[in-house]
């Protein structure tokens, strides 16, 4: 790929009105990025970044896709585009399927590789569906839904541009993340908001074993691979290498707050879950020198903050 002659960094972030996106794109600002950002949804005036600029437009409509790209010099992207969505294949799993892999392949054609230096897809430890914990990235994936198969398509389809057009890629699985700014429809928000409101809430038996990772080590990785001249065509788990159980985190939350009761065995496990989903991080420490700085009891503290209004 070619550099940008003008010395100017542009990021693209894509899904970047969500809650990871919106940490990128302040800290691309930070780092002094000319940001845009593409999303399904427009901010408020009082929730815009100033001096970023947005686009309302959905990544699988390539027409209007290219039509928001046009004549822009982008050089680095990150590509967070698309829901969680654990919908089986009847029922919605198609839309979800193009949602994250006919994106990627509409982003790619629209994109002008002349200035390219970096794409950095954001994967997801659902890739791994019911391989051995601690996951790492040698290992073959088992995606177990629509949502798990169709980032790993996407993530199959970009390392093959990497081999053979040298297209510069770096995927991240990203595990549990969490922190301020979440929405409360997740895991960790549901369960603070809940106990600060001294309620009952439904959740599983909890002996689920996951990974949890505070949103600005998260960002740290991504930026460190953006700015790698020597991880092209890798894969690396972003987490905190740490397995811990949900009944755990909720306990522990519930114990920050000083109330609120976990009903647990209440909520199904999904069909097909991994009870042990957390990771081995060796690779990102030595290729990309990235590791967790914030324990958990410090990022949960921090969250429960947030959500209490300090």
């Amino acid at each position: 790929m070619s550099q940008s002659t003008s010395g100017i960094k542009h990021l693209l972030v894509v899904g970047g009105t969500g809650f990871i996106g919106r940490w990128v794109v302040k800290e691309g600002v930070n780092q002094g990025y000319q940001v845009s950002v593409m999303s399904r949804s427009t901010p408020s005036e009082l929730n815009k970044i100033r001096g970023v600029t947005y686009h309302k437009v959905d990544i699988i409509n390539k027409e209007k896709l290219a039509c928001s790209i046009h004549q822009m010099k982008i050089t680095h992207v990150v590509n967070l585009g698309g829901d969680i969505n654990h919908a089986s294949y009847r029922q919605g799993g198609r839309s979800v399927i193009n949602t994250h892999l006919l994106g990627v392949l509409n982003l790619v054609e629209v994109l002008d590789w002349e200035f390219i230096e970096s794409f950095v897809q954001i994967g997801s430890s659902d890739e791994y569906g019911s391989a051995a914990a601690p996951q790492n990235e040698t290992q073959k994936c088992e995606p177990i839904s629509s949502y798990s198969y169709a980032k790993l398509a996407a993530n199959e389809f970009l390392q093959m541009l990497n081999r053979t057009e040298q297209f510069p890629i770096v995927i991240l699985r990203l595990f549990l993340v969490y922190g301020p700014g979440q929405n409360t429809e997740r895991f960790l928000p549901q369960i603070i908001t809940s106990c600060i409101h001294n309620m009952k809430f439904p959740t599983s038996k909890g002996e689920q074993i996951r990974d949890f990772c505070y949103i600005d080590d998260v960002v740290n990785g991504i930026f460190l691979a953006l700015r790698s001249q020597d991880c092209s065509g890798q894969i690396f788990n972003i987490a905190s290498g740490v397995p811990i159980s949900i009944r755990s985190i909720i306990d522990t939350v519930v114990n920050m707050v000083g109330s609120g009761v976990a009903q647990y065995g209440k909520v199904q496990y999904r069909i097909g879950e991994n009870m042990s989903l957390y990771a081995d991080i060796k690779k990102s420490k030595k290729l990309l020198s990235w590791e967790p700085t914030l324990s958990l009891e410090e990022g949960i503290e921090k969250t429960i903050d947030y959500y209490r209004g300090k």
